[in-house]
């Protein structure tokens, strides 16, 4: 695996108060366009912060149960790579390496492709192709 860290997502209980700590309080450039949007971005020197509904995270990425916070990470780490046979191939090492598999390699709602693993002390990583968005 090429170490490297994409996005940090920080699941949260209500989007507009987080835009507003980080776009308005710390001074964050945010790179959506709107207030409306479902998630926000965040570009940081080196990777990029996103702050994602933690209900929502649940129904549109598979891992969890909604409802059930307690199974529901605060965060994760992703590691973006340049095909879809990479996000399988960097699954399969973490499985090798006893990786729980949280989410195998998928095609998935924002149309690219992507799996989560966690680590041994249960942080959550997703390993995604996206092919509509360029990481520093």
């Amino acid at each position: 695996m090429k170490g490297s860290i994409s996005i940090i997502t920080l699941l949260v209980d209500d989007l507009q108060r987080s835009v507003s700590f980080y776009r308005d309080g710390l001074g964050l450039p945010m790179r959506s366009a709107d207030d409306s949007s479902a998630i926000a971005f965040f570009p940081l020197n080196g990777a990029w912060l996103s702050l994602y509904p933690r209900e929502k995270f649940a129904e549109t990425e598979g891992v969890g149960e909604a409802g059930t916070r307690e199974d529901l990470p605060r965060c994760t780490i992703a590691h973006n790579v340049a095909t879809e046979k990479e996000v399988s191939e960097v699954i399969n090492l973490a499985r090798s390496a006893g990786a729980r598999i949280r989410k195998e390699p998928q095609k998935v709602f924002w149309g690219g492709y992507s799996g989560y693993f966690e680590d041994p002390d249960g942080h959550l990583w997703e390993v995604a192709h996206n092919p509509f968005f360029d990481t520093p």
